[in-house]
């Protein structure tokens, strides 16, 4: 065999390795193709992860949240039961006339002494479940607690409450039973007897002859 065949050509030995180059590289460039998808996958796995993480904490919150609502406020139909008795001892006290209480016998302030400590004990109860008593004398007219059964002349700002007919409750921050109320319809028109005639002067119709 001749030298000539032996020796290889330069351009043949680089001709031969270029789709082995090509073959690396395209390797290569398939492996960072990989990885970049493979990072975006994770990405968005992480960013569900995260999504599910918080949409479980919300729950985990609002059911905590229905279920201290719901122990404050099971007692409100009871409580507002309960509320009946409290104005019926009430009215039982305001029914005595003071001369009587004045002249009471020993039984008799007995009794209304009772009356009063159960009256007493039983809004101490309520109290301490949460149900409160309102009289919003001299506040403005609310129609989320107070309902209006008069309008009156008075000297108050109109829509202010300035007489209650029967108390409300708050069991929380709810109203429980709205406090009845006569609300200000603003001062009365003023006396107009002594008012001088359209036209008339000042002092003209004051009676001089005497």
């Amino acid at each position: 065999m001749s030298d000539q065949d032996n020796t290889q050509n330069p351009e043949d030995a680089k001709a031969a390795a270029a789709p082995e180059q090509d073959n690396g590289a395209k390797a290569d460039s398939g492996a960072d193709a990989g990885a970049e998808d493979l990072q975006e996958e994770l990405t968005k796995i992480r960013e569900q992860m995260f999504r599910i993480a918080a949409e479980a904490e919300n729950t985990r919150k609002r059911a905590a949240r229905e279920i201290a609502d719901a122990r404050k406020y099971a007692l409100s139909g009871f409580a507002r039961d309960l509320l009946d008795v409290a104005d019926n001892l009430a009215r039982a006290l305001e029914a005595i006339p003071a001369e009587a209480r004045e002249h009471a016998s020993d039984a008799l302030k007995g009794l209304i002494s009772g009356v009063e400590l159960t009256g007493k004990a039983l809004h101490n109860t309520l109290e301490r479940h949460g149900v409160r008593k309102i009289s919003p004398v001299g506040e403005k007219f609310n129609p989320n607690m107070h309902q209006a059964v008069a309008h009156i002349p008075s000297k108050a700002p109109a829509g202010e409450v300035v007489e209650v007919i029967q108390p409300g409750y708050l069991l929380g921050d709810r109203t429980l039973r709205a406090a009845m109320v006569a609300v200000s319809s603003g001062q009365p028109p003023e006396d107009k007897a002594g008012a001088e005639p359209d036209g008339a002067a000042p002092g003209s119709t004051v009676d001089t002859t005497a």
